[in-house]
């Protein structure tokens, strides 16, 4: 999730998105009121911001979202703001022990047995797995990002320091009780921590394919750039593995065609230093030659089986994956959307072959079975989902085989002819069968088109679709939801649109990544109402900051967010979560968000 360095990855000629939003503008009558604003940023580049869902006179549904929103006035501070009609409290941060009673305290800087003991750093994507109702339960959350400049307060100088950074890594899995309406971390035989040196297994069409064995011989372990997530009807966690390139590096590298489109570049040196100190990332040591292919994957994890080891699930490709937003299509087959999140990159699907039920009785992985697709845009609305199969003549003549397809799924959509995206993000699937989509922002885009209709695209817009036949489908409508810009002073001010969680009453849950938001907030979390349009902030961060992460408790009576890299690790920006001193170095945390009425969150 964080903005994306280096030079653009996708140099094929597809046809972009800004390039179908101007003639879908052009060709197609105002879909809702606000589309109509969506062509004139278009056409005339001016910061406008636009809700494809407002209907000319529409009001807000009552009840819905009748709290108190936060102003812009006051924001921009060095510690977190909520809506007056709302609480907040703040839970594991960076560094506290898995299990609080016996595991090691907080110490800046860490060491490697320690912080292997200890909540990780860069709280992202997460999901609350009840236990008791919506009273105790396991919070699964990812790490996404934490230099070893703020772990360390310095660059690694040692195999020993690169430990540290890489059990910072990973997921956590806690157990949090609710007790006469606070939050408690407790301990748990539960508590798990799962870092770059932990045993995983690979499954599915790629697990036995030579392109994810090395010389060394060494086993499978690990996973990193945890960003988004997503989780089963079965039970299980989903997490993504996203900017693979920040770990990896080498003196004098020089790579083929297909490491470059991965961001593997002969100019990149490792963005966290652990190619100097550690093999595995080292991209010129002949050993560990296919090792960054081990990594860009979704990844499952059962939190109520301690023991079992993480799945690289390989049927649903490799690539820079934001999320993996689950949906129950046609006849219980699994569908799961994901992006990929850089600049003019795609958007997928996977769909399982029958379903979820029948496969799992049979032993099978509903996740290991199924089709994979890359999504492209048309002028007028609609839209097509290009399988990436090995059946297509035109990738059988580069690829050997599907394993090949899918371990190099971003060259396989270029093939076929996707449509690159203004850095897909998040998706969320509505219960109305929307699926929405973040498109964070894209500097570089010179040419719109119907689905990217700014150029530049600096604050970043949300797509949303529909596809026919119950998810499973090859076809689709799609329509701009909202285009993001300052507004000066109003509720829909925002910029980055990042995090993404549609409730089931209508509700879309909006968070922001995103340096230079809008009017001087820091990032925030808004709420929309889907029908009407109307945006309400409920939430603002930390300077420096992102906030991502969305989980909700059974009843939706507490929502469960993240404040990643507070201050970006500087303490004159931030103390949090203590009160600012300009001294304690800020630590990413978790906050339960409560309505003070005991409300569903959101109304």
């Amino acid at each position: 999730m964080r903005n994306q360095l280096g030079d653009r990855s996708n140099k094929s000629a597809n046809r972009p998105f800004s390039d179908v939003l101007s003639r879908y503008c052009s060709r197609r009558d105002v879909l809702r009121g606000g589309l109509q604003s969506a062509a004139a940023v278009f056409f005339v580049s001016s910061p406008v911001l636009s809700l494809a869902a407002r209907k000319p006179g529409a009001k807000a549904r009552p009840g819905l979202m009748d709290f108190t929103p936060l102003p812009v006035a006051g924001g921009g501070g060095k510690t977190p703001r909520i809506a007056p009609d709302y609480r907040m409290q703040v839970l594991i941060p960076w560094g506290e022990p898995i299990n609080p009673s016996s595991g090691p305290a907080f110490a800046w800087p860490p060491n490697a047995a320690d912080q292997e003991k200890q909540v990780g750093i860069g709280h992202d994507g997460m999901w609350f797995f009840p236990l008791e109702g919506s009273e105790r339960g396991l919070l699964v959350l990812n790490h996404e990002y934490g230099t070893s400049r703020h772990i360390l307060g310095r660059d690694p100088q040692s195999l020993d320091d690169v430990r540290v950074s890489q059990h910072a890594h990973g997921i956590t899995i806690v157990e949090v009780v609710n007790g006469d309406g606070r939050w408690q971390h407790v301990d748990s035989r539960y508590a798990r921590r799962i870092h770059v040196n932990t045993p995983v297994e690979f499954s599915g069409p790629a697990a036995d394919s030579p392109l994810l064995t090395n010389p060394a011989g060494n086993p499978f372990a690990g996973t990193l750039n945890n960003c988004s997530n997503g989780h089963t009807p079965w039970g299980t966690y989903l997490t993504c593995e996203e900017n693979i390139h920040f770990y990896f590096g080498g003196t004098g590298f020089t790579p083929n065609a297909r490491q470059e489109r991965y961001g593997l570049s002969a100019r990149w040196t490792s963005f966290h230093g652990w190619s100097r100190f550690d093999p595995r990332f080292d991209l010129t040591n002949p050993g560990y030659v296919n090792e960054s292919n081990r990594f860009g994957w979704v990844v499952e994890i059962d939190p109520m089986a301690p023991s079992a080891p993480p799945v690289k699930r390989t049927a649903l490709g490799r690539f820079r994956h934001e999320g993996c937003a689950i949906a129950v299509g046609r006849d219980d087959r699994i569908v799961g959307y994901m992006g990929d999140d850089e600049q003019f990159e795609y958007i997928y699907k996977f769909v399982s072959d029958r379903s979820w039920k029948a496969l799992r009785d049979e032993g099978s992985s509903p996740l290991d079975h199924g089709r994979l697709y890359a999504a492209k845009f048309n002028d007028d609305g609609t839209g097509e989902w290009l399988e990436l199969t090995i059946d297509d003549p035109r990738l059988a003549a580069e690829f050997a085989d599907q394993a090949e397809v899918l371990t190099f799924a971003r060259r396989a959509a270029d093939i076929v002819g996707a449509t690159p995206m203004d850095r897909p993000e998040w998706t969320a699937v509505s219960p109305d069968g929307h699926v929405y989509c973040s498109l964070t922002n894209n500097a570089r885009r010179n040419d719109a088109d119907a689905a990217n209709p700014l150029a530049p695209n600096p604050h970043g817009h949300i797509i949303r679709w529909r596809d026919d036949d119950h998810h499973v489908g090859t076809r689709f409508e799609w329509e701009i939801f909202l285009i993001a810009a300052e507004t000066h002073g109003t509720e829909e001010s925002l910029s980055s649109p990042d995090g993404l969680w549609a409730d089931p009453d209508g509700r879309l849950f909006i968070q922001t990544d995103g340096s230079g938001q809008a009017d001087g907030l820091n990032d925030q979390m808004l709420v929309a109402d889907t029908e009407s349009g109307e945006v309400k902030r409920l939430f603002e961060g930390v300077p420096g900051c992102e906030v991502t992460g969305i989980a909700v408790t059974p009843d939706r009576r507490t929502m469960f967010i993240n404040v990643q890299h507070p201050g970006n690790g500087d303490p004159a920006e931030t103390s949090f979560p203590l009160e600012f001193d300009g001294k304690t170095i800020p630590r990413d945390a978790t906050i339960a968000i409560m309505r003070k009425d005991g409300g569903i969150v959101g109304s």
